[in-house]
């Protein structure tokens, strides 16, 4: 099942899927005394160049890493998702910004989140889905985990659709938000980006 079908980027219009986007709350007690430190420059393992990971690290440990594998079938590309992160955090939200071409001049992709993103025994999380201004491709932003913020998330599956007979590169922004278990420990923001091609999509 498809959460909220393609949204094209030429919509500038907010499009919200049939949940709403719930704000991100500071926990009571807890968000006082925790450091916060934003991971911006992650290293890149690249299986393949449709296959890579973004892997974060702090004081030489790794806190969390996001990976997409894509596969090509019948004009477009379905991407599977990966994120994990270490013991005593957990995930308060995920961003996501995708788009192919490069070029605001070429007709930009349609992206589609596929369900289910829920947890074994959790309803589903708030998403959206919306063209951000000024700004290229279509952002996801998911919020309200409940049982999955603890886990690894490999539920999150996304489909795109290129705007263009010769879009082969598909560019996918991460900001992930992860939380401290504890009011002594310290919060992250994950944030980079993936570069993934696909030139099999002109032959089809």
């Amino acid at each position: 099942m498809v959460v909220g079908g393609f949204v094209s980027a030429v919509n500038r219009r907010a499009f919200l899927t049939t949940v709403s986007v719930a704000g991100v709350a500071a926990t009571g007690g807890c968000g006082a005394l925790a450091g916060h430190e934003t991971l911006s420059d992650p290293t890149v393992d690249a299986e393949s160049s449709g296959r890579r990971t973004l892997i974060f690290t702090s004081d030489g440990e790794e806190v969390g890493h996001f990976g997409v594998d894509g596969l090509v079938g019948s004009g477009w590309v379905t991407l599977t998702t990966e994120i994990w992160h270490r013991e005593n955090t957990h995930v308060e939200s995920i961003k996501l910004r995708l788009w192919m071409p490069e070029s605001v001049r070429e007709s930009p992709a349609d992206v589609a989140v596929v369900s289910p993103v829920e947890g074994d025994s959790s309803p589903p999380p708030s998403i959206a889905l919306y063209t951000p201004e000024r700004r290229l491709g279509t952002a996801i932003v998911i919020t309200d985990l409940d049982d999955l913020a603890d886990e690894t998330i490999s539920t999150l599956e996304l489909v795109v659709k290129p705007g263009t007979e010769t879009a082969t590169e598909l560019t996918v922004h991460a900001t992930i938000d992860l939380a401290s278990a504890g009011p002594l420990g310290t919060d992250y923001t994950l944030d980079g980006a993936l570069r993934l091609t696909y030139p099999e999509l002109t032959a089809q």
